[in-house]
């Protein structure tokens, strides 16, 4: 029997992580790794925004700050941790896609939705920094979870909906917190 996820050389893990890592802040890059490591642990073919939303959770305070606080965000994260201990088999063995993009069927680090949400965190960060020279063009974890939850076939969006989530109040209150940003690029903390 072929394992799953295909062994990769550490050279070649080194070189994908720095492709992948390319743009982002040092939070979300954290986060993708973690997301990265989850998928490895769990036994998923791809990464998808199922495993970018809970490793953000876990990682970064800005896209934790987007839930609110309490039940909230217990009845998330415990959702999530179903979902890696096993909810999540019945995913294992598909491609997450939105039908936007042609599905990939080859082993992939990234889901299709996954690929296209980091891209999209990447340009919503430098649509954020302008043309300040001294902002920070960097993807910030909350970039990343306005591209998630952004698109609903997502399974991210999947999950914040049975966790009783509305992604649309989560897009909302990272809109509104993307005004206390100063021009700079630095977050009001």
């Amino acid at each position: 029997m072929q394992p799953r996820i295909p062994r990769q050389s550490p050279r070649d893990q080194a070189t994908q992580a720095m492709d992948d890592d390319a743009g982002l802040s040092a939070e979300l890059a954290a986060a993708v790794e973690g997301a990265r490591r989850r998928a490895v642990r769990d036994g998923d073919r791809q990464i998808d925004t199922a495993h970018l939303l809970h490793s953000l959770l876990e990682h970064d305070r800005e896209a934790r700050a987007a839930f609110d606080d309490g039940p909230q965000l217990a009845r998330l994260l415990g959702y999530l941790v179903q979902r890696s201990i096993g909810y999540g088999l019945r995913w294992q063995s598909g491609v997450e896609d939105s039908g936007a993009l042609p599905v990939v069927t080859a082993v992939e680090a990234f889901s299709p939705l996954a690929s296209a949400a980091l891209d999209h965190a990447r340009t919503r960060a430098v649509r954020r920094a302008g043309d300040t020279a001294r902002a920070d063009r960097r993807a910030r974890g909350v970039d990343l979870l306005a591209a998630i939850v952004a698109d609903p076939q997502a399974r991210a969006v999947e999950v914040l909906t049975r966790a009783g989530v509305d992604p649309l109040e989560v897009r909302a209150r990272i809109e509104d917190g993307l005004e206390e940003y100063a021009g700079d690029g630095e977050t009001a903390r």
